[in-house]
């Protein structure tokens, strides 16, 4: 299996890094005695981040540094000119010494912005923190503030390691909002079954995110598959990986109803095209135009999608979780490549969770049922086996009738222990890891009338991982949750007792969230009671500060995660609204300073 090359499918440049090296303006002395050091301060800066970042499809983060230190507003203006040419799409701003505050600073409402002040005794770098944090805060241009711990020599050019690590959050978080920005969200098809997360709330996607909507109805599936609307050279090799690489399981169907040897080649003749046809929709496919079908080339620029499935098409036709399932993994028919973003029943909420975790991690996301709460006592009582470990208090059963990606098996590795990675990190022998460790099963056709597969995998346990969701509120707009946690490995008996409870034909996270001991994350029941959906989206590691951080730049409230306060890294403006209760806020910041894009 080979692994691709990064490319960006979507239209649009990348968004890229810009570096802004402001300087005390007054010339005769001082300016001329510190351009070397604040110019070599922005490109060491440029050097660190473009090392340490990659975008979520692979492709290197460029930088770019003003053409000049900029001492005062004319500097400034060209500075932001040269952003615009250039792609810019993050703003960060560096500086050893004292500058003029409202003279220097970007003014670009849409950029996210953070400024470092160098922490030396020689020249007031601090200060000039302080005072331009000040002013736009004044101005409604909310900023963050970056301030080494340490006091530093002024020849010291080192980026101290908290500096290090604020800076990634920022970079990482403000490059998620740039990629969003002008990209879509791709509707194929309406409200799955009543699910408020599938009722696809444009306000919230064009104001908060700046993407827009694009909705198809299903049936263009059908007319796609009826006029051959695919690359029938892909679907002939899509179709011989499928049937060698997706191993079938039990029929868990009464046998009286099970669909014949015939319905089921044809279900994944039907499952193949589909997956085609949905990525085709998001992307493009330039083949398309040389067949004949200009229109369909062209795709809807989706950075993400939902698939409805339930109940119109799948009481009919064959299920979409193999389209669900391969697309959101980091690996198919044409080998290891970034994942799609595709979400179960056209979740639209739970498919941004999904996009969040994607763009910070650059790995996949689970997409998942948050189904079950299991006490230590209900487990001990049902299969006569003690949690222990992170399981002690309880665990959730995530599992979904809708697929996962097959990343979720945890069969990739970090040093020996179970990890999903960014597509590039992946080895061929683990891909193959992934598609062994997964069963295809008919379609349970109480659920699923139309036929169709569906996967089945244990993830592995002893991950870190961090489960998300957004969530809409009549009257105050989107709110965010987070739990940070491990995934939980349990003996094959206990496992196999507790699935078949619920289905053994989908996949199974075991999770333990981090409990604190008050509020929602007082216990693991807590977790589960306090849940706002009945959907939840996981991702590799405990990355919850970066969704805070990214959520405080599209002025999303976090209302519920269990993150140490130190964590916690938001616009300097924040701590005014309530330095000592930072969740209340939270949300008195996005109130006030509202949707990014009006």
């Amino acid at each position: 299996m080979k692994i691709n090359p990064p490319v960006n499918p979507l239209i649009g440049d990348m968004p890229k890094i810009g570096i802004r090296p402001t300087i005390d303006g007054r010339l005769g002395g001082v300016r001329e005695s510190l351009e070397e050091q604040t110019m070599t301060m922005a490109r060491n800066v440029a050097q660190f981040l473009s090392d340490n970042l990659r975008h979520y499809n692979g492709l290197p983060v460029e930088c770019v540094i003003a053409d000049s230190t900029i001492g005062g507003v004319a500097e400034a203006a060209a500075c932001a000119e040269k952003f615009r040419r250039e792609g810019v799409g993050v703003s960060l701003t560096v500086t050893p010494c004292w500058c003029y505050g409202s003279e220097t600073m970007d003014m670009d409402p849409h950029l996210p912005k953070a400024v470092w002040g160098f922490n030396g005794t020689e020249r007031p770098g601090a200060v000039y923190l302080a005072a331009v944090s000040a002013a736009y805060n004044q101005k409604g241009l909310p900023v963050f503030n970056i301030y080494g711990h340490d006091v530093q020599d002024s020849g010291d050019t080192a980026i101290p390691g908290d500096v290090q690590e604020k800076l990634l959050r920022f970079a990482k978080a403000g490059l998620a909002v740039a990629s969003m920005r002008g990209k879509s969200y791709l509707s194929m098809g309406g409200v799955s079954m009543g699910i408020g997360g599938s009722i696809v709330n444009h306000d919230f996607l064009e104001r908060w995110l700046g993407m827009r909507v694009e909705t198809i109805d299903m049936v263009e599936f059908v007319r796609r598959m009826e006029q051959g609307i695919y690359d029938p050279d892909e679907f002939e090799m899509a179709y011989a990986w499928a049937r060698a690489n997706c191993n079938e399981g039990k029929d868990y169907n009464p046998a009286e109803k099970q669909r014949s040897r015939e319905q089921k080649d044809e279900d994944w003749a039907t499952s193949v095209k589909m997956a085609l046809i949905a990525r085709d929709l998001m992307i493009g496919n330039p083949k398309l135009k040389a067949m004949g079908f200009g229109e369909e080339a062209h795709g809807h620029n989706a950075i993400a999608s939902g698939f409805q499935g339930q109940r119109q098409w799948t009481d009919h036709l064959p299920n979409g979780d193999f389209l669900e399932a391969m697309l959101t993994s980091s690996f198919d028919w044409n080998g290891i490549r970034p994942p799609y973003i595709v979400a179960t029943e056209n979740d639209a909420l739970n498919g941004i969770s999904m996009l969040f975790i994607h763009l910070l991690t650059d790995a996949a996301a689970i997409f998942a049922d948050v189904r079950t709460y299991w006490s230590a006592d209900a487990v001990k009582r049902v299969t006569g086996y003690e949690l222990t470990g992170a399981a002690a208090g309880g665990i959730l059963h995530l599992i979904n009738s809708g697929p996962a990606a097959l990343d979720g098996t945890g069969q990739q590795q970090r040093n020996g222990v179970p990890a999903m990675k960014p597509y590039w990190e992946i080895s061929p022998e683990e891909a193959e890891a992934c598609l062994q460790a997964t069963t295809w099963h008919a379609g349970d056709l109480g659920y699923f009338r139309g036929g169709g597969w569906s996967t089945r995998f244990r993830t592995r346990g002893g991950m870190p991982v961090t489960m998300i969701r957004v969530n809409m509120v009549q009257g105050m707009g989107p709110a965010l949750q987070i739990a940070e946690g491990w995934s939980v490995e349990l003996p094959d008996n206990v496992h196999a007792t507790l699935d078949e409870r619920t289905n053994p034909t989908w996949p199974t996270t075991w999770f333990a969230p981090r409990t604190t001991g008050s509020g929602p994350f007082r216990d693991v029941y807590s977790v589960m009671n306090n849940w706002g959906a009945n959907h939840g989206a996981i991702g590799y590691g405990h990355f919850g500060a970066d969704v805070v951080s990214l959520c405080s730049m599209l002025r999303i409230p976090v209302y519920m995660h269990n993150l140490g306060e130190e964590a916690i890294f938001r616009p300097s403006a924040w701590s005014i609204f309530g330095a000592n209760e930072p969740m209340g806020a939270d949300f008195r910041a996005c109130a006030n300073f509202g949707p990014v894009y009006g």
